[in-house]
């Protein structure tokens, strides 16, 4: 069976959308399945084994391309798939498997898709709570799964594949020391400082971690770079030399990497953060505004820290430089206590 899939288009959903994926082999062993998603998610779909090939969406976030997704679905008529996931909820992303002539169409409905999908499902969202059971739900028939409860347990977490020798390579090539073992932190989010834990608060863990023996590796974009400087400063100066800032400085595929080499990571509530899941490193998990209980980290080594219940939709904290009180409110003695008992597991 040729199945194609039309991928999402954020680090964190595409982690989560492996679920999909190794739910799909379970069920239809020799089955080949294509994944359709920007050019950029190309580093992570080459690390899931159930991933056939990635086919570049040249039509950026947002852009409705009739005539381009029309073109692209055409080519895709001699490829002979017999069905088609769309996992984004909008409207334009199910053109292309229509386009294509894909037999059977699965989705949630989403934008009013009646036509384009012909295996049209209606979200109960209280019966599926979290994104990824919703993706492994399209899996199966529409008459099996009728809420979370129904699926088969445990779900298929999302795994990525790295090698011994990826690492090893990649850790040289940045000048990583031996003798200190990697703790990764991941200080930025998007959408600006209310999802971040503070600079300050990152500094004096990885201080303390400094004094343990171990060496900070901070990760990124290039707009997390500022936030990462920030972080070193407020180091004692001595032990700068044991904090790498590789914010803006790697490729998606040399973070990923590299994230595999760390004993443990810190991070915000970030693509980042699904990606260290998918890896199976001890994560702690540092939630403010946005809420674990739609996109919590999908693996048994995270931790999540949170001080507040529900979704609170805030860009911007009220308290100082822009950061949410109920992220200030998390001490970095509550992390360091939730993520030694983690490193001390892995290290036995």
């Amino acid at each position: 069976m040729k199945i194609l899939v039309i991928g999402p288009s954020w680090v964190g959903d595409m982690m989560m959308s492996q679920s999909l994926y190794r739910t799909l082999k379970a069920e239809y062993p020799s089955a080949e399945i294509d994944v359709m998603a920007p050019a950029w998610c190309r580093p992570l779909l080459a690390r899931m084994p159930e991933v056939n090939q990635a086919l570049a969406m040249p039509l950026g976030h947002g852009a409705l391309g009739l005539g381009e997704r029309r073109r692209l679905g055409h080519a895709l008529r001699s490829q002979g798939y017999q069905r088609a996931y769309v996992l984004p909820n909008s409207f334009k992303s199910a053109l292309v498997p229509f386009f294509a002539k894909v037999p059977l169409r699965i989705g949630w409905r989403g934008e009013m898709r009646y036509g384009l999908l012909n295996d049209l499902r209606v979200l109960d969202k209280a019966a599926f709570p979290l994104m990824v059971q919703r993706y492994v739900a399209l899996a199966y028939d529409k008459q099996r799964i009728h809420r979370a409860e129904d699926l088969p347990q445990p779900l298929l977490c999302p795994q990525l594949q790295v090698s011994a020798g990826e690492i090893a390579e990649t850790t040289a090539a940045f000048n990583l020391t031996e003798q200190r073992p990697i703790i990764g932190f991941c200080p930025g989010a998007e959408f600006g400082p209310a999802k971040r834990w503070p600079h300050y608060h990152y500094a004096t863990l990885a201080q303390a971690l400094i004094n343990q023996g171990y060496q900070i590796v901070l990760f990124g974009s290039a707009k997390d770079s500022e936030a990462g400087e920030q972080i070193r400063a407020a180091l004692e100066e001595n032990s700068r030399d044991f904090c790498l800032n590789l914010a803006g400085k790697t490729q998606l595929e040399q973070a990923v990497v590299l994230l595999a080499s760390c004993q443990a990571v810190v991070s915000n509530d970030s693509g980042l953060m699904h990606i260290a899941a998918a890896l199976n490193k001890p994560l702690i998990a540092l939630y403010g505004p946005s809420s674990p209980d739609f996109t919590p980290p999908l693996s048994q080594q995270a931790r999540v820290i949170r001080l507040i219940d529900g979704y609170h939709k805030i860009r911007k904290g009220d308290a100082d430089q822009g950061y949410h009180q109920s992220l200030i409110d998390i001490q970095p003695q509550q992390v360091l206590d939730t993520l030694m008992p983690l490193l001390a597991a892995s290290e036995e």
